[in-house]
């Protein structure tokens, strides 16, 4: 087992990430042409924005996947972690774009739907930490932030919970695949917690 996995690092460490955003990209530029044609059903635009949300979701978890992987497999997939925010961060923007310019469209009904719906205050406080975590995921941001860089990073664990949360309180009853996703965003984040060493007595 232990071959298997050093035999896949070493393959994974030879793969260039940037043909993996163009690949990532694609299924949203898909779906984006699916509602075009109709091929995302009578509501196309809420289809999209489910689809979009759905993909940002997908992308955060591999993101949050990546630490557990090495840490209790031995299985180093570090190179892409940048990666893999970046195109769940796209996801996430495209997803609220779908719904600022092709679902209300109103400014004023964009800032009362904020306010007063609370899986849409949700989603917004988490593109919110999101936004700045973009924005520093390049080699510049890490040199002068330094040990900050991190600690800023951390943010990402409480906007992929927000996420989980906006996409429970969205759907409307009780539907099992927006509780697959928070459950397997606790069990991730349960994966990160490092059990404190105990000391020895002398």
């Amino acid at each position: 087992m232990t071959a298997l996995i050093d035999r896949f690092n070493g393959a994974a460490r030879r793969v260039p990430t940037w043909p993996l955003y163009i690949l990532c990209a694609i299924p949203g530029f898909w779906f984006f042409y699916l509602g075009l044609t109709g091929g995302l059903g009578v509501e196309p635009i809420k289809a999209l924005e489910h689809k979009l949300g759905e993909l940002a979701l997908q992308f955060l978890i591999a993101g949050l996947a990546v630490t557990p992987l090495r840490r209790h497999l031995g299985v180093n997939l570090l190179k892409f972690r940048r990666m893999l925010g970046l195109v769940a961060f796209f996801y996430v923007l495209t997803h609220l774009l779908v719904w600022l310019l092709l679902d209300v469209q109103i400014v004023s009904q964009i800032w009362a739907d904020i306010l007063k719906r609370p899986y849409i205050t949700v989603g917004m406080a988490g593109f919110v930490l999101l936004l700045p975590l973009a924005l520093t995921s390049n080699n510049w941001s890490v040199r002068k932030l330094g040990p900050k860089w991190r600690q800023l990073h951390k943010l990402a664990y409480v906007a992929v919970l927000l996420g989980a949360i906006h996409f429970v309180m969205l759907v409307k009853g009780f539907q099992i695949e927006p509780y697959l996703y928070l459950a397997a965003i606790l069990t991730l984040l349960a994966l990160r917690i490092r059990p404190a060493r105990r000391k020895v007595a002398i």
